[in-house]
């Protein structure tokens, strides 16, 4: 289970209960297979070239989905659609289809970028911490979006770092620079950071990609422990990695999805050729 701060206030529980009552609201309204996002017929292109052609996916609530494929074939492109960030990079756009968070089109003209961003987070291949304390880091987003309702700053920063565990490494020293952090807290900073803008989708590019085992142990348990709450899904280039920590896979090539599936099955008899050749080792 995700622990929370023993001492924290009303206020602050009363709030998390909402959204967690809103989020069961909402999985009840969005059918049977459980999906709070999915795409449809998405087409993706970088300086005029298709990178991305007529991408059909759903990734249900409360569960873990990995994105393989070999390099260059769109995993974090695809992520970047997904909560429009995509749309930051000269010359990138979404040309076709529709993305959909709980039914709605993410860009639909109602809809602020940002506000999609706070709803659907990503964590990137390396960390990036800001060049600010500890505690601003993870309170700069929450703060933006202006989540705190009153909250004193430590407390509610305390929520995120303990759910990621690093509360205890970091409590007395919130002041110092986040810079000064291990490549390992970093990542968790990050993922705080990301934590306290409550959303209810988290999306990881790599996120072990620079770590040691012992960090990427961490991430992968708390990958797990996450799940409970979120929706989860994660571009990785380490099969056994995929195998330890998902439920779903989908399996990307030339910029298209091959395959898509319950990771067992997945991982122990594809349907199709290449995504056999690929869990096997024989491309990639």
């Amino acid at each position: 289970m995700i622990v929370s701060p023993a001492n924290n206030s009303a206020a602050g529980w009363a709030r998390l209960a909402q959204n967690e009552h809103a989020s069961e609201a909402e999985t009840a309204r969005s059918g049977d297979n459980g999906a709070v996002l999915s795409m449809t017929g998405v087409c993706a292109s970088y300086n005029g070239k298709t990178v991305l052609k007529n991408l059909d996916c759903s990734f249900p609530g409360k569960q873990v989905t990995a994105i393989l494929g070999p390099s260059g074939c769109g995993k974090s492109t695809l992520l970047r659609v997904l909560n429009r960030t995509l749309e930051l990079i000269p010359q990138a756009r979404v040309v076709a289809g529709t993305v959909s968070f709980w039914g709605e089109d993410i860009y639909a003209k109602k809809f602020h970028a940002a506000t999609v961003r706070r709803q659907i987070g990503l964590i990137h291949q390396r960390p990036v911490p800001f060049p600010t304390t500890i505690l601003n880091d993870v309170l700069f987003g929450a703060r933006y979006h202006r989540l705190l309702e009153g909250m004193a700053p430590v407390e509610y920063a305390r929520i995120y770092l303990e759910q990621t565990g690093l509360w205890n490494e970091v409590k007395d020293r919130l002041d110092d620079r986040a810079e000064r952090l291990s490549g390992g807290q970093q990542q968790r900073l990050c993922l705080a950071r990301t934590l306290a803008n409550q959303p209810q989708v988290i999306l990881m590019d790599k996120p072990c990609s620079s770590l040691d085992p012992a960090a990427t142990k961490q991430i992968e348990d708390l990958i797990a422990q996450l799940k409970e709450r979120y929706t989860i899904v994660v571009v990785t280039h380490n099969m056994a990695q995929a195998q330890r920590i998902a439920d779903r896979v989908v399996f990307m090539f030339g910029g298209e999805i091959v395959e898509r599936g319950a990771a067992n099955k997945m991982f122990s008899c594809p349907d199709s050729k290449l995504a056999w050749d690929f869990i096997s080792g024989r491309i990639g």
